[in-house]
């Protein structure tokens, strides 16, 4: 879901290794294509194409890399409008108020199910992405999208815990989730800033589900938030980079490819996997309702999983590819580690998450915005005391001039 990246400058050179010696595909692209596809068919078209991602969630070029939007634009003769969000949320909001004109989103598996609930989305023309029958079979017709209508899968990951080596204990890890609520490093813990992520750790410590299945597990839910609240530094999503790789935190939950990123940043830095289980994430790659350019977002998708292509973005954002082929090109680092890709015993442990029924949703946004405004000091009663006595001051004024007037009456 997620987003930041810093790509290795080993994996830079081998993914320049591997382009340099790939042969030419048609056009002016360097990128080597499956054969077959007609990715010239709009050239000449004057075709802008409006993407919206995640931040750093794609091989822009840096450090040598493959700059992917730049290599589609010469392969196609389309050009791109790349902007980027945070949170599947404000996605949500700018495409329901209608404030955006895109032609490919990515948001992640729960969002993509709402959406499509809300006919948010276009359905797909396969016959235009033949690449995804180079997805793997474990990523299709998952539940948020049964019949695989609506979207194609671009990544998958888990959230894990990213620590700092230097300020934790290791036998604490032992405690899985419980360690982001262990007073030892109270104002050193950083939170989710979503009310999705941070729901899920808090039903994961409970021992439930991380979806919420009635308006009462969101309170029991809510109610572990606001017990954490006095440990947390403070709230965070892409300002997690700063304050872990700075060491201005000890521990942070975040999503398993930015945690590898910032281990790259901070030797000192490391990531678990709590043992309970966690979140494993599908972001998929769709076409919003009324998209102008439907047939060529179909092309930048299909262009997305090409081999070289899902590879290049693989090793840039450390994220795990659903592209069949890619795994056996990566890295040995990458492609071994278990952190990238999780053994089938613990991924047995792991849920997607899924569209929550409209009471549940609601409970959860008031829940989360009585746990963000909560005051862990005990302090809270403080406003409405006075509140009252203001009140009480106030009637009490009106009564005495109330008084004075039926006096002076007689």
């Amino acid at each position: 879901m997620k987003r930041h990246r810093l790509a290795k400058k080993a994996a830079a050179l081998v993914l320049c290794a591997a382009c340099l010696a790939a042969p030419c595909a048609p056009a002016f692209a360097e990128v080597e294509v499956e054969p077959g596809y007609d990715y010239t068919r709009f050239a000449g078209d004057n075709i802008t194409l409006n993407v919206y991602n995640w931040g750093e969630y794609i091989s822009d070029g840096a450090d040598g890399t493959m700059d992917v939007v730049k290599e589609f634009e010469e392969l196609t003769g389309i050009d791109v409008n790349y902007t980027t969000y945070d949170t599947n949320e404000s996605l949500y909001a700018k495409l329901k108020s209608g404030a955006g004109d895109y032609d490919v989103i990515i948001p992640s598996d729960y969002m993509i199910g709402q959406m499509i609930n809300e006919g948010m989305l276009e359905k797909l023309d396969f016959s235009n992405i033949p690449n995804y029958a180079l997805i793997d079979e474990t990523c299709k017709n998952l539940e948020y999208d049964p019949t695989n209508e609506y979207s194609v899968p671009y990544t998958w990951g888990t959230v894990c815990i990213v620590y700092n080596t230097t300020m934790v204990d290791e036998g604490d890890l032992s405690q899985g989730w419980g360690i982001l609520w262990d007073e030892k490093y109270a104002n050193n813990i950083l939170m989710f800033n979503n009310s999705r992520d941070a729901f899920a750790i808090a039903g994961k410590m409970l021992g439930k589900s991380l979806n919420p299945q009635s308006t009462a597990d969101v309170e029991e839910a809510a109610q572990k938030l606001k017990e954490q609240k006095g440990v947390v530094q403070s709230y965070v999503m892409d300002e997690v980079f700063d304050k872990m790789s700075g060491g201005e935190a000890a521990l942070a939950p975040y999503y398993t490819g930015d945690g590898m990123t910032m281990m790259q940043d901070n030797p000192d830095l490391a990531i678990f996997l709590p043992a309970e289980g966690t979140n494993r994430f599908v972001d998929g790659m769709c076409i919003p309702k009324g998209a102008r350019h439907k047939e060529a977002a179909e092309m930048f998708i299909n262009f997305m999983c090409e081999t070289q292509v899902a590879l290049a973005n693989a090793e840039y954002i450390c994220y795990s590819s659903p592209q069949t082929q890619v795994r056996s090109l990566l890295p040995p680092e990458l492609a071994e580690s278990d952190m990238m890709y999780p053994s089938a015993d613990y991924l047995a442990l792991c849920e997607t998450m899924l569209v929550l029924p409209t009471d549940v949703n609601d409970a959860m946004s008031k829940a989360w915005s009585d746990v963000r405004s909560y005051d862990s000091s005990g302090k809270d009663w403080v406003f409405p005391v006075m509140l009252a006595a203001m009140l009480a001051l106030s009637a009490y004024g009106y009564w005495r001039k109330a008084a004075r007037r039926r006096k002076s009456q007689y």
